[in-house]
């Protein structure tokens, strides 16, 4: 799989890559398209795109907390017909290695917290690329679902934090999310 990285808005790159995002978040927690727009024309966030041969087959949508040396992994899907094949914990080493390069001290992601089946299929997927789990459950006011913090520390002397620390990260990259978006 070859991955290509964006930092600005590209209709082409959107194109390719909007169906497997809508598959994954259309009914559950995508963001709309100007909101993604606003992330990438104000530097908050990448799209990285992976590519077999010329078909897109999986996405990512990563935050840059540049000030706390935090990467957000805010999406991440493989196609449906994909899946099982190992290309996400590729996807997700090339984030982590992208992430050590640019001198994030750590990569993060929310989970569900929910004790459904899929919930926990994707908290075992996070782990088995290297993620620890926190304890804390987070409520957003916004929504219904509960959430976890996970993070990998990509630093060799990052102390263990908790999931109440994290969610500070979260809510800043969200509010900034959506900061212009809604104008």
């Amino acid at each position: 799989m070859n991955i290509k990285t964006v930092c600005s808005w590209n209709d082409e790159i959107w194109h390719d890559v909007s169906p497997i995002y809508f598959e994954a978040f259309g009914d559950k927690g995508a963001k709309p398209i100007k909101v993604i727009k606003n992330m990438l024309n104000q530097s908050l966030a990448e799209l990285h795109v992976g590519y077999n041969h010329s078909e897109a087959v999986g996405m990512a949508l990563t935050g840059k907390l540049s000030s706390n040396r935090i990467m957000i992994i805010d999406y991440l899907a493989i196609t449906g017909n994909k899946r099982g094949q190992g290309l996400g914990k590729q996807f997700v080493q090339y984030l982590r290695d992208r992430a050590s390069a640019e001198g994030f001290h750590k990569l993060i992601v929310e989970t569900e917290a929910a004790e459904t089946e899929e919930n926990k299929k994707r908290i075992h997927f996070w782990r088995s690329c290297g993620f620890l789990i926190t304890e804390y459950i987070h409520h957003y006011i916004w929504v219904l679902e509960t959430y976890h913090a996970m993070y990998i520390p990509l630093i060799t002397n990052s102390k263990k934090v908790t999931g109440e620390e994290l969610f500070v990260y979260f809510n800043t990259f969200h509010r900034l999310s959506f900061r212009e978006a809604r104008n």
